[in-house]
Parts: C-alpha cells; sequence; structure tokens
C-alpha cells in the first residue's frame, strides 16, 4: 500500500524535509531510485536524452561500486547525482549509527548533499541529525511502478493525475520496476511537455 501523492499530514509531520520545490516557472523535478542498473540505467538515460531531459537519480552505493561505469555515464550525461544509503536501508529498522554509516559510504561515492530514505521511512531523530549536512528530498507524486500489485497504466495515471508546478516525481530504475517503467516513462514525459511543464534537476 502506499500513496501515489503525499499528503498534507505526513508533509505536516516531517516540515524539515523537502516534498516539493514551489516556483514560478512551472518547473518540475523527475526523480529515480536504486540505481545505475545495468539495461533499467541505460535505457532511462537514452529515453531522457531522446526528450533532452535531466533528472535527479538518487544511487544506492552498492550499485555504484558493482556499475561504475553507468554511474560515470549518469553524471557525464549532465544529471544530478544523490544519496540512498549504502546498502537500501530502511531507516525505520535500522539502528541510528548503522544508518548514518550507510548514508556516509554512499556520500563517498556520490559527493553530494541530497539524500532520499529508503522506502521514503526514516525516523524523526535521523532527519533532524541528517538535515545539518544534506538536504532530505522526498516526493510529492509516486509513479508506483515498484509494486508488483500496480499496472503500468495505474502508473502513468498516477503521474499525469497529481502532477502540478514543483512536483517531485518518483520512477525507479530497477530491475522490478523496469516493465513499468518502460511503459510509463515516456508516455508521463510527453504528456507533461505537453501541458507545458518544464523539467529540472534538484540542487
Amino acid at each position: 500500500m502506499y500513496l501515489s501523492k503525499s499528503s498534507y499530514l505526513i508533509k505536516k509531520y516531517y516540515q524539515k524535509l523537502l516534498w516539493e520545490i514551489p516556483n514560478a516557472e512551472n518547473k518540475i523535478y523527475l526523480t529515480f531510485d536504486d540505481g545505475p542498473t545495468p539495461e533499467v540505467t541505460e535505457w532511462t538515460l537514452k529515453t531522457l536524452k531522446q526528450y533532452n531531459i535531466k533528472a535527479t537519480f538518487f544511487c544506492i552505493g552498492n550499485n555504484i561500486e558493482k556499475h561504475p561505469i553507468i554511474f560515470e555515464k549518469i553524471k557525464q550525461e549532465g544529471h544530478q547525482m544523490a544519496n540512498h544509503t549504502q546498502e537500501h536501508n530502511n531507516g525505520w529498522k535500522t539502528k541510528n549509527e548503522a544508518y548514518y554509516d550507510s548514508i556516509n559510504k554512499c556520500q563517498q561515492l556520490t559527493q553530494t548533499t541530497l539524500f532520499r530514505p529508503p522506502y521514503g521511512k526514516i525516523r524523526k531523530s535521523q532527519a533532524s541529525k541528517l538535515v545539518q549536512d544534506y538536504k532530505i528530498v522526498m516526493w510529492s507524486v509516486l509513479s508506483g511502478d515498484f509494486d508488483p500489485k500496480t499496472a503500468p497504466e495505474k502508473c502513468l495515471k498516477n503521474v499525469t493525475k497529481h502532477t502540478q508546478s514543483g512536483s517531485i516525481i518518483v520512477f525507479h530504475d530497477s530491475v522490478k520496476a523496469f516493465e513499468k517503467l518502460q511503459y510509463a516513462l515516456p508516455k508521463a514525459i510527453e504528456y507533461l511537455l505537453a501541458k507545458g511543464f518544464v523539467f529540472d534537476v534538484i540542487r
């Protein structure tokens, strides 16, 4: 179970986290979690290049170490790199010091001020410490491509229905999301461009 649009109550509870980026230029922010992944990330990069779009990639440290060439390609093509922990740690289930250690290991590879907690699960105590060094990036629109029960058509609808100026949108460049990503990403991009949205990276 997940919410395709972040609720007001969740955003109010975690006020120090970044849920959206209000702006007057109709900008929106496409993000990808869990890569780099062979074939999937490469397909994603090819698709983004086709539409001349830059995105923000929240990478897992272990995947960076396994696939350094793909990681370098993300950077070389002008996308924003971001931290998604070393081992995709769940903040609710990980002791604080182990959680911080995982983030620090990934930070050595990504060299970024942007962090997204895997699963969106982070304790308030963890967030309070991390905001001293990181911009903790959540989302306003979740495609649901990670969910086996969500159809590709629903992933597309989740994005097109809820996106507005300032939205931070989440897809996943992972194996389990690939079929839905292939269906939904190009169609979502075309729809949003037609609506006059401008894609930008998170800084």
